[in-house]
C-alpha cells in the first residue's frame, strides 16, 4: 500500500510508515496534474501547508483513507469534499503546540523590546542604545484572540510572566478560560483593553481579515503579534498602523501569501518583526508532528481510531480497546435492520445501555449509519456515513441508560418512520463473543456472521419444521436456530444461521405457507 508524501516532513515519520509496511513515495515539486496522477493508488496522502488538497485531487483519489496534515493549519484541504468522499483529514495538533508557543513568546519580546532593530544597528556598527526604549511584559495586559490548544500554551507561559490575560474565543466556556487564568471578553473589549494582542486562531471564512483597521484602532498604543495563520490580519492595514504610530510595533510568522513577497507592506517597517513561519521549525516539533501524522496514517488504514481526525468520530487511545467491541458489533445491527425494514427511513435511534453508555461512543454511532448505508452506498465509512443520513433527511439520535436489563452492555438500533419502526439490539458476551439478542422486541440468540435467515411466523405446530424441510430438501445445513415469540399461538421470529446463501426461489416457497409471514435473508459473510 502506497503513501504519497507531497511536502518534506523529518525522516522519523517516513521512516515509521515504512517500518508499518507501507510504500512511501514523495512528490515534493509536483504540479496538480502530476499529482492526481500519483495519489490516484495511494491510501494515504501526507501534506503541509505547500500542498493544497482540492475536491479535484480527492476525486482522482480512488484507494485514499486519510489526508494527514503535518501540522495543525487545514486551510488547504478541502475537509467537505474530503468527508463526501469518506476520506479522513487528521492534522497534528499536539506536535508542534510548545514550539509555535514558545516562538510567540519570542515574537513579544522581540517586537516590545526591538531586538532585532537593536542587532542589525549593532551589526553595521552603531551603538544606538538610547534609541531603543523597550516595554517590559510583567503588569502589561495580553490580548489572546483564540484560545486553542497554542492560546492556552501562550496564556500558561505569559502568566508565569505577571502578565493579566484577556482572551476571546466564542468556542470556549469561561470556567475553562478561569482556569488558564484568563478573563474572556469580546472581540473589541480585548483588543480595548491589550497592551499586546496575539493571534492564534484557524484561517475560516469567518475569521479571514478578522483583525483590520478598526480593530487595530482599538489596539492603539499596544503591539500585535501573529504566529497563527496569515490572513486573519490585514497585513496592509497593520502595516499603515505601524506606520502611522497606532501601533509601537507589531511581529508577524504567517503571511496571507507564502513565500512572502518583495513587495508585500510589511518588509522595510522600522518596528515591523517577521520571520518565515518558523513556529513550528523546531528539531523535536519536526519529528513529533511527522510521527504523529505517520501514526494516523496507520491507524485509519488499519481501521482503527485516529486520534486526531477532523471530519470523523475518534475516541480516545485508553478507551478504545473498551469501545472497540462495539464498533463492528452497532455496524451489523444498523445492517440488519436497515434490511429487515426495507423502508424509507426517517430517524435512526442509537440507545446505549449499561457499561458502553459511560464511554465516547460517537465512532460507535457512526459505525451503525455505515451499516444501515454500507447495501445504498458502496463507498460508505465512518466518515461519511453521518453526512449520508443528513443528506437524507435522516434524524440521528443517541441515548444512554445506566441500566441494561439482562445484559452488561447493549446496543440497540431503532428505524422509524411514519409507518413503523424496527429495532435491532447487540451485545457482546466474554471473550469478544458479539451476540444479536434481540431483533423487534422477540428475545433471540443469534452469532452475527455468515448467511442468517429470519422468518416471522404464527406460532403453529410443524412451522419450524416446515422451514427446515425446505431448507434440507435445498441442500442447505442450519448452522443454529433461535427462536423467539410473544405469546402460545401468537407472531413468532426465528432466526436461522445457515451454512449457504439460499436460492430467491426458496424465500419465496417459505412465504407461499400461510403460517409464515416474513422470510428474509441477509448475508454477513463481510462483516
Amino acid at each position: 500500500m502506497k503513501v504519497l508524501v507531497t511536502d518534506p516532513i523529518a525522516d522519523a515519520g517516513l521512516d515509521r510508515l515504512r517500518e508499518a509496511g507501507f510504500a512511501v513515495e514523495t512528490a515534493y515539486e509536483a504540479d496538480e496534474e502530476a499529482l492526481q496522477t500519483a495519489v490516484r493508488d495511494a491510501v494515504g496522502l501526507i501534506v503541509r501547508s505547500g500542498t493544497d488538497v482540492t475536491a479535484e485531487l480527492l476525486s482522482a483519489a480512488e484507494e485514499l483513507v486519510i489526508v494527514g496534515r503535518a501540522g495543525i493549519g487545514v486551510d488547504n484541504i478541502d475537509i467537505d469534499a474530503a468527508t463526501e468522499h469518506g476520506v479522513i483529514v487528521a492534522n497534528a495538533p499536539e506536535g508542534n503546540v510548545r514550539a509555535a508557543a514558545e516562538h510567540t513568546v519570542a515574537m513579544m519580546f522581540a517586537t516590545a523590546r526591538s531586538i532585532p532593530q537593536a542587532h542589525v544597528r549593532l551589526n553595521t556598527g552603531e551603538w544606538a542604545k538610547g534609541e531603543f526604549l523597550g516595554t517590559e511584559l510583567n503588569n502589561k495586559t495580553l490580548g489572546i484572540v483564540g484560545l486553542g490548544r497554542v492560546g492556552q500554551e501562550v496564556a500558561r507561559r505569559c502568566g508565569s510572566l505577571g502578565m493579566e490575560l484577556v482572551a476571546y474565543d466564542p468556542y470556549i466556556g469561561a470556567e475553562r478560560a478561569n482556569a488558564l487564568g484568563a478573563e474572556l471578553a469580546e472581540l473589541d473589549a480585548v483588543l480595548e483593553r491589550a497592551d499586546i494582542a496575539t493571534v492564534h486562531t484557524p484561517l475560516t471564512p469567518e475569521t479571514e481579515g478578522l483583525i483590520g483597521e478598526a480593530e487595530l484602532a482599538k489596539l492603539d498604543g499596544g503591539y500585535l503579534v501573529n504566529c497563527a495563520r496569515g490572513g486573519v490580519v490585514d497585513e496592509h492595514a497593520l502595516a499603515t498602523a505601524v506606520e502611522d504610530g497606532v501601533l509601537n510595533g507589531a511581529a508577524l510568522d504567517v503571511f496571507a501569501d507564502e513565500p512572502l513577497s518583495e513587495d508585500s507592506p510589511l518588509l522595510g517597517v522600522d518596528n515591523v518583526v517577521v520571520t518565515p513561519h518558523l513556529g513550528a521549525s523546531t528539531e523535536a516539533a519536526q519529528e513529533n508532528v511527522a510521527t504523529s501524522t505517520a501514526d494516523q496514517i496507520v491507524a485509519a488504514v488499519n481501521d482503527e481510531p485516529v486520534m486526531n481526525a477532523l471530519n470523523a468520530p475518534s475516541v480516545d487511545a485508553s478507551a478504545f480497546p473498551r469501545v472497540e467491541p462495539y464498533i463492528g458489533l452497532a455496524e451489523t445491527a444498523g445492517r440488519i435492520a436497515m434490511e429487515l425494514f426495507d423502508a424509507h427511513v426517517e430517524e435512526a435511534h442509537v440507545e446505549y445501555a449499561g457499561d458502553i453508555a459511560t464511554e465516547e461512543i460517537d465512532i460507535v454511532t457512526a459505525s451503525a449509519l455505515k451499516g444501515m448505508f454500507r447495501q445504498l452506498e458502496p463507498q460508505v465509512n465512518a466518515v461519511n456515513a453521518p453526512s449520508l443520513a443528513e443528506q437524507r433527511g435522516i434524524d440521528v439520535v443517541e441515548s444512554k441508560a445506566k441500566q441494561a436489563e439482562d445484559f452488561q452492555s447493549l446496543v440497540t438500533v431503532t428505524l422509524h418512520n411514519g409507518d413503523g419502526e424496527i429495532s435491532v439490539s447487540g451485545t457482546q458476551f466474554a471473550g469478544e463473543n458479539p451476540r444479536i439478542v434481540r431483533i423487534d422486541g422477540y428475545r433471540v440468540d443469534a452469532i452475527p456472521h455468515g448467511h442468517m435467515l429470519v422468518a416471522r411466523n404464527y406460532d403453529e405446530p410443524g412451522v419450524i419444521g416446515f422451514i427446515g424441510t425446505v431448507l434440507g430438501d435445498s441442500g442447505i445445513n442450519i448452522a443454529g436456530m433461535y427462536n423467539g415469540r410473544e405469546t402460545i399461538g401468537g407472531e413468532a421470529l426465528t432466526v436461522y444461521s445457515l451454512d449457504d446463501e439460499p436460492a430467491p426461489d426458496l424465500i419465496e416457497t417459505l412465504e407461499s405457507d400461510d403460517n409464515i409471514i416474513q422470510a428474509q435473508y441477509l448475508s454477513l459473510n463481510d462483516q
